[in-house]
């Protein structure tokens, strides 16, 4: 398989360069993607020229359910080695199109998945479904944009999103590195979800829904009826210890939403590719239940937050990886959260 591509540089005269997917120009031997470019010729930046080389690397995903394939991420923080490929992301397939759900920290991680798509199927990206705006999820998104997909998120995601993209952009390329982050860029949502809406591949409903504060404030779920899996995105962790940036008690309620919901499997942000539900929930809701019931004594105790957070859900940290990252953050929030009440 030959695909396009152009040569991106951090500086205008040398390197760090990688070669950028231009999308859409995949053909099974150079001839063929030569012919595609003449034909129809993409827009690309001024002065570029692009050219037809051997299809890069593609992301190896697992399919979780007839036509919902998976990408599992590293429980890792992003670095140079894992380069940003640190949470699960994927893509359901319909009879006329297909929706990509998050897109992982950098282009390249949505330029990999891309090439995942096209070996299954030549059908067009429609949308593309964010599920929250932590960068892990959203920055490899337009590679789709450019092929023409709709970027769908919460009502909230593009105000939550705007106001912290610039730090977010800056921390994931000294994380990762120049060379990984190239033609990075943060998306812009053209479809906002307030409550609930459906998307139609062909053959198959997406239902998305958007929820109060939680995990974040712009939290999106997806639910693919004809398989009954749920992409819940970082509503649901495992594995991976839960990271708490939203509301714990709004967390909470939103969990036991889900809990009662018919759902056959649930896919998490982060952890294994898929879990049974509800039974998958159940480190999680522990974990929840553990931090809300230590922040309450702590603050009974009349305990300061500074003294408190190395105490709070203690007891939690051989549940999970990457425990010492994230918990005393979790616990600030809570206990922010729960002083107030």
């Amino acid at each position: 398989m030959f695909e396009a591509v152009i040569v991106v540089c951090l500086g205008l005269a040398g390197p760090p360069c990688r070669d950028q997917l231009v999308a859409g120009y995949e053909a099974p031997d150079r001839a063929g993607c030569e012919n595609l470019l003449g034909t129809d010729p993409p827009p690309v930046p001024e002065g570029q020229t692009p050219l037809c080389k051997p299809a890069g690397q593609a992301l190896p995903v697992v399919e979780v359910a007839e036509g919902v394939f998976v990408h599992q991420g590293h429980i890792e923080e992003p670095d140079v080695v894992n380069a940003g490929d640190v949470a699960n992301i994927g893509f359901v397939i319909g009879s006329d199109s297909v929706a990509v759900i998050d897109t992982g920290s950098a282009r390249w991680i949505g330029e990999a998945l891309w090439r995942s798509i096209r070996r299954r199927t030549d059908l067009p990206v429609s949308h593309v479904i964010l599920t929250h705006m932590h960068p892990d999820h959203v920055f490899g998104t337009e590679v789709f944009v450019e092929a023409g997909a709709e970027v769908v998120g919460h009502a909230n995601l593009s105000r939550d999103l705007s106001d912290r993209a610039g730090n977010y952009l800056e921390s994931l390329a000294r994380e990762i590195g120049a060379d990984a982050f190239l033609g990075t860029r943060s998306p812009e949502v053209t479809v906002a979800v307030g409550q609930v809406l459906t998307l139609d591949l062909g053959g198959r409903a997406l239902e998305l829904r958007a929820w109060p504060p939680a995990h974040t404030g712009c939290d999106l779920t997806v639910l693919d009826r004809r398989s009954g899996t749920m992409f819940a995105g970082d509503l649901v962790f495992d594995g991976h210890i839960p990271a708490l940036d939203g509301s714990l008690r709004g967390w909470q309620r939103v969990l036991g939403e889900l809990r009662a919901m018919e759902i056959a499997r649930v896919v998490p942000g982060h952890g294994n590719a898929a879990l049974d539900w509800p039974d998958g929930s159940q480190d999680l809701l522990r974990y929840l239940d553990v931090l809300e019931s230590d922040t309450r004594a702590a603050l009974d105790r009349g305990q300061r937050m500074g003294d408190a957070v190395r105490t709070i859900a203690a007891g939690e940290a051989g549940h999970w990886q990457l425990f010492e990252a994230y918990n005393a953050r979790n616990a600030t929030v809570a206990f922010t959260e729960l002083e107030w009440e």
